[in-house]
This record gives C-alpha cells, sequence and structure tokens, in this order.
C-alpha cells in the first residue's frame, strides 16, 4: 500500500483538505482508507453500551460489528500504537491517507499551511515534507500546492506515488 501524510497545525485546515481529495481520488478508480491521529482523547463507545462495558471489565480488544461496518477498538495504555502497526491492521487499498504523525513513519508527507500560520514552517526539518499545500507563496524549493485547489493536489500526490 502507498500512503502519503498531511501535517500542521491545529486549524490549518488538514481534515477538510482530506475530505475534498478522498472524492476526487475514488473518482480516479483508486480504493482510499485514512489514518487520523488524535492528539485528544476520543471514544467511540458511550457509558451503558455494551462495548464499553466490556472494555471497562477490561478486555484488551471489543470488535463491534453491524450489518454495515465494524469497528475494532484496541486498548493501548501503556503506549500509543506505532504508525506502522496502525498501516498493517488496514485491508489492502491503492492509497492511505495519514492525517497527523507528523514524527513518525518515512512516509511522504505534504505540509498544509494558511496565512493565519504564526507557528515556524516544519518542513525545514522534516526531509519526508515533498510539497506544501497553502493558501498563499512559500519560499521554498518544493512544490507550492494551491490549498483550495485539491484537484491540483490529487495530480499531485498519484503523479508522486505513481498510482
Amino acid at each position: 500500500m502507498k500512503a502519503i501524510g498531511f501535517i500542521g497545525y491545529s486549524n490549518t485546515g488538514k481534515t477538510t483538505l482530506i475530505e475534498k481529495l478522498i472524492p476526487l481520488l475514488r473518482a480516479r478508480g483508486l480504493s482510499v482508507s485514512a489514518i487520523k491521529n488524535a492528539h485528544h482523547g476520543f471514544d467511540m463507545d458511550r457509558p451503558g453500551k455494551d462495548s464499553y462495558r466490556y472494555r471497562e471489565a477490561g478486555a484488551g480488544q471489543v470488535l463491534i460489528a453491524t450489518g454495515e461496518r465494524w469497528a475494532l477498538l484496541t486498548e493501548t495504555p501503556a503506549q500509543p500504537a506505532p504508525l506502522d502497526a496502525l498501516l498493517a491492521e488496514l485491508a489492502p487499498c491503492d492509497l492511505v491517507i495519514i492525517e497527523g504523525f507528523k514524527s513518525e513513519g518515512q512516509i511522504p508527507r505534504i505540509e498544509v499551511r494558511r496565512t493565519t500560520n504564526t507557528e515556524p514552517p516544519l518542513y525545514p526539518h522534516d526531509p519526508n515534507v515533498v510539497a506544501i499545500a497553502a493558501d498563499h507563496a512559500v519560499d521554498t524549493r518544493l512544490p507550492v500546492l494551491n490549498l483550495n485547489d485539491p484537484a491540483t493536489i490529487v495530480a499531485f500526490v498519484t503523479a508522486h506515488l505513481e498510482l
């Protein structure tokens, strides 16, 4: 499976961009999966639900299945699961889009930047950044892609990854 990462600071529009890229990639006939690194704790379960009760009772994994989808919840209290382990959990597909995990793995990454960013850029310190998606000009030797033109970003990704 090939993978591309999207990194950047909070509120730069990474999720919104990825949400626009997925249907364009699917329209090209590609199967796409996604991994999102959530910095804040999250819970798909709600107190009182059976799966929640199983985890609270100490189950290390709980698989929830319906007729339309299934989800595997895995407890990792000792340490977060590394990106490579998460990638290994996915079914085969043409492309995995990864949001976050900016310091893990050797996957190519696109840094998302907006004029409202006051934080320093990440790309000078990350050799895995292959392009910048921005809503403004960026002084770099890397390709700078128009953040508001998802079709151009899809063209770059598919060419760069030879999809």
